[in-house]
């Protein structure tokens, strides 16, 4: 055997001449894929001045340079590019994106990125997604408030939470739910900064985007800010 099973380095050889190339080219492609991270994912044609150890994940329909290495790795190294075949099970962060990839032998896919996590995915694209949407709500100056961000239609809902970042003024407490429920994530919670609710419930479906909405106690609010989390799991039909 020449060369290892798994990333296909190559073997120094006995009573080899130059070894210390062979051996710097392992060292190199260690480098590469040790702990990989790419700088993006969607070119298709090489950049023209990359700096030394950069890493790409060729995109389809590559041209160029990088014409028939489409899904493949490509790192540029000592002025020249090289390419690396993604095997099942290789993980690759997207700096650019904050993204996880995951290769499972025949192409990439998203297993994870700041907005969410893929917790499974089926050979058609079907997926189901964990998210957690936020938002530092500044109340208005009226009984209720209701959130810039919403529960996105079609979305299982697990619970909401909120820490009051600046304290709420007008109000003694404030309920915080959605309309037609206002206490559904907590009632009479505190108004001082720094207090904080975990609002959970079943899940539950909702069928249109519902803003998150604080209901004032004992008078209407006049200040104060919230931060507010609706965690929720997303389903995708197949591609």
């Amino acid at each position: 055997m020449s060369s290892t099973a798994n990333l296909d380095i190559a073997y120094l050889q006995a009573a080899q001449s130059q070894k210390h190339v062979t051996m710097n080219d392992a060292l190199d492609a260690l480098d590469t894929l040790v702990q990989l991270t790419v700088n993006r994912r969607d070119l298709t044609a090489p950049p023209a001045t990359p700096p030394e150890g950069e890493r790409y994940i060729v995109a389809t329909g590559a041209t160029g340079g990088w014409s028939g290495q489409d899904g493949n790795v490509a790192v540029w190294r000592a002025g020249a590019w090289a390419f690396h075949t993604p095997r099942a099970g290789w993980r690759a962060f997207v700096d650019t994106e904050t993204l996880l990839l995951l290769h499972d032998g025949t192409g990439w896919s998203e297993v994870w990125d700041r907005a969410g996590l893929t917790v499974a995915r089926a050979p058609s694209g079907a997926h189901t997604v964990f998210h957690i949407l936020e938002e530092e709500h500044t109340l208005a100056q009226a009984a209720t408030s209701d959130t810039g961000i919403a529960i996105p239609a079609r979305a299982i809902v697990h619970g909401v939470t909120v820490r009051v970042s600046d304290a709420v003024t007008g109000a003694s407490s404030f309920d915080c739910g959605v309309a037609g429920e206002t206490g559904k994530y907590g009632g009479s919670l505190g108004a001082s900064a720094g207090s904080s609710n975990i609002g959970v419930t079943g899940p539950t479906a909702f069928y249109s985007d519902t803003p998150i909405r604080f209901s004032a106690n004992g008078a209407d609010f006049t200040g104060g800010k919230v931060r507010v989390a609706i965690h929720y799991i997303a389903l995708n039909a197949p591609d």
